[in-house]
């Protein structure tokens, strides 16, 4: 893989802890830069896809293993609590041996997981499974993000994250309707079959385009001691445990959606099974084209402003969607502000992220272990009350939205305070002449910076 060096005065943003804030000694580039995102882009969404596929599903998944509405959401709670936990294991672990061999692994769990819930008798087998498949997911989507801060800081962290948000973002597209197709054909049982094979293709792609982020030099003991010191640093970072608690919160507000989508979708407005697969995309893609206006914002403000913007966002399109639902207005009147509101969830997904890791570049991996699980784990606490709450039409879904991002936007101003996280970041952004050594390390920095 081609690769530029990257001096260490290219960091972008603060590291207030003192932790070590060089991101690994060499960064990708071009053509090497895409496959990147690519390779990443194709692993991360195999988590989308295990959730969103057989969302067309759940109606009949509920009606053949003769589970409740709650129970069959309870699947969904099952493998984000699986994600959850997972990551507060597999984080630091990443941390010790590197990123390649835990997301290998956690991949051919996944496709042991996947057969395994396709063969699931019962509704509690199905749940007991669907926490490992979270479990081995884990795996994939922390270390992902622990591969973006090996390599990146700050905006720069942002923007690719924003990248690889549009590679992540066409698995919630295309996922119910290739759930919807294979319902028709083989049931919802073949759904999971065709979810091990795709693990199968890319557990290849990992091992064929996944090179090790993580040098040796940097790698830290997985003891458990080692592990909750360095977890309660995190927490002593009052920015930092906002940063999480506010994407925990924009996530359950996703996944409030996604749990109570298909019921109130297919159930209340009639829709069927393709007409879901095609609406759901088209909200995904409000959350895709958040993502990628979002490098185009970062050359003007500040990720900690755009993710003020998407908050305050969020906050009238729920309001407005909840008043919808409480008039029983039509459809449309319910989908064009949560359309607005997955597209200021797609602010959120890369600047939260960016902002929260770039503190912490000395543990990446339980850095992004702790914000992975916070946020699965609250998704899991939250979706299951749109279940509770739901009266059969869109009311508990909008209640469960709307309460996550004004209790978001609480967290906001009380913990996260952007506007401290500016004033930090526009000391560091100004960089030091006496680091730079010459000519060509001035260039350097710029290039790196401009990216």
């Amino acid at each position: 893989m081609r690769a530029r060096p990257v001096p260490h005065s290219s960091e972008i943003l603060a590291e207030p802890l003192g932790g070590t804030s060089a991101p690994a000694a060499t960064t990708p580039v071009g053509r090497a830069y895409l496959r990147m995102v690519l390779v990443l882009g194709a692993l991360v969404a195999l988590g989308p896809l295990t959730i969103d596929t057989y969302l067309p599903a759940l109606p009949t998944l509920a009606e053949d293993l003769g589970a409740t509405e709650p129970q069959v959401q309870f699947t969904l709670t099952g493998i984000m609590l699986g994600l959850g936990l997972g990551q507060l294991v597999l984080g630091p672990v990443s941390d010790a041996v590197g990123r390649r061999r835990v997301m290998l692994g956690g991949i051919a769990a996944h496709a042991v997981m996947s057969v395994l819930a396709g063969l699931a008798p019962s509704i509690e087998v199905l749940t007991a499974v669907r926490i490992g498949q979270g479990i081995s997911g884990a795996a994939v989507a922390v270390t992902a993000m622990a591969v973006v801060r090996d390599l990146f800081t700050g905006r720069r962290a942002a923007g690719l994250l924003s990248h690889l948000t549009l590679v992540i973002g066409v698995a919630p597209i295309l996922a119910p309707s290739l759930g919807g197709l294979l319902l028709q054909l083989t049931g919802w049982r073949g759904i999971f079959g065709a979810l091990a094979g795709i693990a199968v293709v890319l557990f290849v792609v990992a091992l064929r385009g996944m090179d090790e982020t993580l040098p040796v030099h940097r790698r830290r003991p997985a003891r458990v001691g080692a592990t909750l010191h360095t977890y309660a640093g995190l927490l002593r970072d009052r920015a930092f445990v906002g940063l999480v608690l506010l994407a925990g919160l924009m996530f359950s507000a996703l996944f409030a959606y996604v749990a109570g989508s298909s019921f109130v979708l297919q159930e209340f407005y009639g829709l069927d099974e393709q007409q879901f697969g095609i609406l759901f995309g088209v909200n995904a893609a409000g959350l895709i084209v958040a993502t990628q206006v979002n490098p185009f914002l970062l050359r003007r403000w500040e990720p900690q402003h755009i993710l003020t913007g998407g908050v305050v966002l969020g906050m009238v399109a729920t309001s407005s969607m909840l008043v919808a639902a409480m008039v029983d207005a039509p459809l449309v009147l319910v989908l064009v502000p949560l359309w607005f509101v997955m597209f200021a969830v797609g602010l959120s997904f890369p600047n939260t992220p960016a902002l929260a890791l770039s503190r912490h570049g000395e543990a990446a991996g339980s850095a992004a272990a702790l914000l992975g699980a916070i946020q699965f784990g609250m998704a899991s606490i939250i979706t299951p009350l749109t279940g509770l709450l739901s009266t059969g039409d869109a009311v508990g879904m909008a209640v469960v939205m709307t309460g996550a991002i004004w209790l978001g936007a609480v967290v906001l101003v009380v913990l996260v305070q952007p506007w401290k996280i500016a004033s930090e970041s526009e000391a560091d952004d100004t960089l030091d002449a006496s680091e730079v050594t010459n000519t060509a390390d001035v260039s350097d920095v710029a290039l790196a910076a401009s990216r």
